[in-house]
């Protein structure tokens, strides 16, 4: 299942995105965590220290080797040089699923442990001073949407993406390669404001949506969001004492995390479980090809002097059996 976690800065999408990371993590699920903000904050929110979080690996640093490993044998790709966010896989193309090891993982994942099972995660590398004025923060999420197009997995596989805050989740078509998306929300007007935003997107591009409140204090910030978002309203999530020792450095175990928000996170779970019935891999790889033939024709071509176009296989659908076929990939 591929979920995403969106919402406005300081909704708290971070913290909740770590502890249903920690949560599967504690039901024994296979995890790939990805941190795909432009602030850098999973890794700490996962109990990473500063010196280790600034150690992990930048996807957007390594795009050569993920283009050159995705390619494979595809022979409408004529180099990997000629690959953009937005390519598609086709006939040859390597993919990635989550319970194998490949050189993409090698090199861009660690292993982190966690107080009930390990995990993978992935980072696509903070924004830096030097890339001001040279390098646009989409180009670095681009290494996270080339590698959710050629991933294939299964219904108890998890690849979890904290994406950038705002309205910034729609400058790619990458907010369509999820099964479930749940939204932050605070029981503000800003708090919704992004909510908006985000459902009429989703209503044009299927996207499975739902709302979870965070900061709820009582029954009036509870009663303002369902008046706000209606059935989009999942759950919500109180004040935590283990949250606020977590930020202070000092994490507890996770089972002392208070029992009312364990019981949100398994809600949250189901909710995401629930929407494996309603995969449309015809759909999605439909999508794929929408968003990569508009990249093509508005700069992509234009950039490496190729037809893009030309790199859509029209006979392939990325499909969940290949998670389940090691045949699938090129030699």
């Amino acid at each position: 299942m591929k979920i995403a976690f969106v919402g406005k800065g300081g909704s708290g999408k971070t913290t909740l995105s770590s502890l249903f990371i920690r949560h599967l993590a504690a039901n024994e699920a296979h995890v790939v965590a990805v941190d795909a903000d432009i602030n850098q904050h999973l890794g700490a929110a996962l109990g990473l220290d500063d010196q280790e979080a600034a150690a992990l690996p930048a996807m957007g640093a390594h795009l050569p080797l993920i283009k050159e490993y995705l390619r494979g044998s595809n022979p409408r790709i004529a180099s990997a040089e000629t690959m953009i966010k937005t390519t598609p896989p086709g006939e040859g193309s390597r993919l990635l699923r989550v319970r194998e090891n490949n050189p993409i993982y090698d090199t861009c994942a660690r292993t982190l442990r966690l107080d009930d099972g390990d995990i993978r995660l992935m980072a696509t590398g903070p924004f830096t001073e030097s890339d001001l004025g040279v390098a646009c923060y989409h180009s670095k999420v681009g290494a996270v949407e080339l590698c959710l197009n050629h991933l294939v997995d299964g219904p108890e596989d998890y690849v979890v993406v904290d994406m950038t805050a705002g309205s910034d989740s729609f400058a790619s078509g990458m907010f369509t390669r999820f099964d479930m998306t749940f939204l932050v929300a605070e029981p503000t007007r800003k708090g919704v404001s992004v909510y908006r935003q985000y459902k009429e997107y989703a209503r044009d591009f299927g996207v499975a949506l739902k709302v979870v409140g965070n900061k709820v204090q009582g029954r009036d910030d509870l009663e303002y969001l369902r008046a706000e978002v209606g059935d989009d309203l999942l759950v919500c999530v109180g004040h935590s004492n283990w949250v606020r020792a977590m930020e202070k450095g000092r994490p507890n175990r996770f089972e002392q995390l208070e029992a009312d928000n364990r019981m949100a996170l398994q809600t949250m779970q189901d909710a995401a479980d629930d929407s494996y019935e309603l995969r449309d891999w015809e759909r999605y790889t439909r999508q794929m090809v929408h968003f990569h033939l508009k990249n093509a024709e508005s700069w992509g071509n234009a950039k490496t002097g190729a037809d893009l176009a030309a790199q859509v296989d029209p006979a392939f659908v990325l499909d969940e059996r290949y998670a389940r076929d090691e045949a699938a990939q090129p030699a």
